[in-house]
C-alpha cells in the first residue's frame, strides 16, 4: 500500500470509526457518570426556570411607573427561597428583590440596585432618568426549557456542566455506554517492566502506561498486556489475548527491521490493512486496519480494528491523539470526531520538511488575546523529557516555511 498523507489517513480512520458498533448501555451513579458518553437523553422534570427569576438584586416594579420617574413605595422584600403571598404588586409599589428570587405577580421588570435611589419612607426613585423595558433583569417560567424537554442529548461526553443540569432535573443515575475494552501491548526484546532495573541495553516499558492513561483520557478502558518479545511466537501469543478486546494497541515492531514483526503477524490472523504508513513526523511508520472474525471457529467473534504505533515514545503518543483517540471516542458512543485542533499564532521560525507533515512537541502561551505556540527543544521522537516540557504539539503542513507571527494549527492533548 502506498504511504499517506496526514489528511488521507486520517479521514480513513474516521470513515472506519463511522461504522463500529458502540459499547453495551449500563446505569451508573451521577458521580461515577463523569467522562462517561450519554446513552439516553436527560430530561427536564419541570420548566427550567421554574418561575419568572429576578437575575440581579433590586427592585421589583412596573416599567412603565419606573420609566416616568414616579416615586415608588417599597412595601416588602423577596429573597431567594422566598414566595410573595400578598397577592399583585400594588400600583406605585416596589418590592425590594434578590437574585434568583420569584417575581411576584404585577411586576414586569426588575430594576438593579445600582440604579435606584432609596429616600426616607421607603421612597424609591430611578437615579439619573433610568430607563427600563418591561422583561429587564427577569428569565421567565420555561424560557431554558419546558418540563420533558431533551436539556442533554444522547452522545455527549459527560463533563461538570451535564452533571449539574442532570442534578437540576434529579436524575441521580445515569444510562451511559460502557467504556470500550483496550489491549494494549508493547513489543521489543529491550522492553522490561517498570519494576526491575534494567540492563544497560535495556529501557523500561514507558509506552504501555503513557498508552493505559491516553485510553482512560478518551473514554476507554485499558488492558495492558504482557510485554510482547520480538518472537512471532510471543506476538501471536499477545494477539490472540488482545483480540478479546474491543480495540488492540500495538506499540513498537511496525518498522522495515529484520525483527519488526507486527505487521507480519497481525497478516497471519487475515488482517486487512487499511493505512501502512503516513507521510508525517514523528510517527510515520503507524498502522491501521481491522481483524476480520473468524465465525467458523468462534461464533460470537466480531471484527476488530488495530493500530500498530511507533515505538518511540513521542510518535507513540503523537499518532494516538492524532488517529486513536476519536476511533476510542466513537467505540464510546461519542460519535465521530478528529482530534482537537485550536489556531495560535507562531512565536519562533519553522522550516518545512519537504513530504511530510510535522506533529512536534510545542507549548501553547495561556495569553488571554493572543495565545502563541513555541517549539519545544528535542532529540528527536524517543526524548521523553522533552514531551513532558510540552502540552501541546505544532502541527506544520508539508510544504511552506513558517515564520514568527504566522497562525498555524495546535493538536491539543
Amino acid at each position: 500500500m502506498p504511504v499517506l498523507s496526514f489528511e488521507q489517513a486520517l479521514a480513513t480512520v474516521l470513515d472506519r470509526a463511522r461504522n463500529v458498533p458502540t459499547s453495551p448501555v449500563e446505569t451508573v451513579s451521577l458521580l461515577e457518570s463523569a467522562g462517561r458518553v450519554l446513552a439516553q437523553p436527560i430530561l427536564a422534570d419541570r420548566d427550567q426556570p421554574p418561575f419568572d427569576r429576578s437575575t440581579r438584586d433590586g427592585f421589583a416594579v412596573r416599567a412603565a411607573e419606573w420609566s416616568r420617574a414616579d416615586a415608588l413605595r417599597v412595601v416588602g422584600q423577596l429573597r431567594a427561597g422566598d414566595i410573595w403571598r400578598q397577592g399583585e404588586l400594588p400600583p406605585g409599589a416596589a418590592v425590594e428583590i434578590m437574585t434568583g428570587a420569584p417575581v411576584l405577580p404585577g411586576a414586569d421588570a426588575v430594576a438593579m440596585v445600582e440604579h435606584a435611589r432609596l429616600g426616607d419612607n421607603a421612597e424609591l426613585r430611578a437615579a439619573e432618568a433610568r430607563q427600563l423595558t418591561p422583561g429587564e433583569n427577569i428569565i421567565r417560567r420555561g424560557a431554558e426549557a419546558r418540563a420533558g424537554d431533551a436539556v442533554v442529548q444522547p452522545n455527549t461526553t459527560i463533563t461538570a456542566g451535564e452533571i449539574a443540569e442532570a442534578a437540576t432535573c434529579g436524575h441521580y443515575e445515569l444510562r451511559v455506554y460502557r467504556r470500550p475494552r483496550v489491549a494494549i501491548i508493547a513489543t521489543g526484546d529491550e522492553l522490561v517492566e517498570i519494576g526491575q532495573r534494567p540492563a544497560d541495553h535495556q529501557i523500561r516499558n514507558s509506552n504501555s502506561y503513557a498508552l493505559a492513561a491516553l485510553v482512560a483520557a478518551s473514554g476507554g478502558d485499558p488492558v495492558r498486556l504482557a510485554i510482547a518479545k520480538d518472537t512471532r511466537d510471543d506476538l501471536r501469543d499477545r494477539i490472540l489475548e488482545g483480540r478479546t478486546c474491543d480495540l488492540l494497541l500495538l506499540s513498537g515492531g511496525v518498522s522495515a527491521g529484520k525483527y519488526d514483526l507486527v505487521e507480519q503477524v497481525l497478516a497471519e490472523f487475515g488482517a486487512e490493512f487499511l493505512v501502512t504508513g503516513v507521510r508525517m513526523q514523528p510517527g510515520k511508520p503507524v498502522v491501521f486496519g481491522r481483524l476480520l472474525a473468524d465465525r467458523l471457529t468462534d461464533p460470537a467473534q466480531h471484527e476488530r480494528y488495530f493500530f500498530g504505533l511507533p515505538g518511540n515514545p513521542i510518535s507513540t503518543e503523537v499518532t494516538f491523539h492524532c488517529f486513536v483517540a476519536p476511533m476510542i471516542r466513537a467505540l464510546a458512543g461519542a460519535g465521530v470526531a478528529g482530534p482537537r485542533f485550536v489556531q495560535a499564532t507562531l512565536a519562533e521560525e519553522a522550516p518545512s520538511r519537504p513530504g511530510l507533515t510535522r506533529v512536534l512537541p510545542a507549548h501553547l502561551s495561556p495569553d488571554l488575546h493572543r495565545p502563541n505556540v513555541r517549539l519545544v527543544r528535542w532529540q528527536g521522537s524517543g526524548d521523553l523529557a522533552a514531551n513532558a516540557r510540552a502540552n501541546c504539539y505544532a502541527v506544520l503542513p508539508e510544504a511552506r516555511d513558517l515564520h514568527s507571527g504566522d497562525v498555524v494549527t495546535v493538536l491539543l492533548r
